[in-house]
């Protein structure tokens, strides 16, 4: 994400006077895990976003899930229980945030069957309930017929193997004598 949010500022001062082709960039990992990005004389930004009091509340971390008034931990089993595919990805299906929930999207769009999935990235406590639940670090993680599968490494493998097409095969069916 860094590089590409880089590629982005890049382009765009370009035609600043300080920069030159041989322009360094740096980037710098916060313990927090945010990224700052470091444009010598230009620039200097932060990809975090400040969870205090003093920063808007659009741009604070959102936890729409809790107004439910499920637990998380319920919210990811009723999830999982009720939608026959279902992913927690970066990002959402049309727009995934990161390389691999992209490869997920993509892989399991191609067997026409619904597709549920829930951001990641609005929640981080969704996150931590989403990885205690599948006992999985890594996301995206996919659950088909309440069964967590993986994530897009083996999503894709299962699809060139030919074993999801059979695991997703009574889904397909039923959404195709739902038309």
């Amino acid at each position: 994400m860094a590089r590409s949010l880089a590629n982005i500022i890049y382009k765009g001062i370009a035609a600043y006077p300080a920069a030159s082709s041989t322009l360094l960039i740096t980037y710098i990992t916060s313990a927090s895990g945010g990224i700052w990005i470091l444009l010598p004389g230009i620039l200097h930004f932060s990809t975090t976003v400040p969870n205090d009091p003093d920063t808007h509340e659009d741009f604070r971390p959102s936890n729409k899930i809790q107004s439910s008034g499920l637990s998380l931990k319920d919210i990811v089993e009723q999830d999982v229980k009720e939608n026959p595919v279902m992913i927690y990805m970066k990002g959402v299906p049309e727009v995934p945030r990161c390389g691999f929930s992209a490869l997920a999207v993509r892989v399991l769009k191609e067997y026409n069957v619904p597709l549920s999935a829930r951001n990641i990235l609005e929640d981080l406590e969704l996150k931590s309930a989403v990885k205690s639940f599948s006992h999985w670090p890594t996301f995206p993680q996919i659950f088909i017929n309440g069964e967590f599968v993986g994530g897009s490494d083996i999503i894709l493998s299962m699809h060139q193997s030919g074993e999801l097409k059979e695991k997703l095969k009574e889904i397909a069916e039923k959404q195709h004598k739902a038309k």
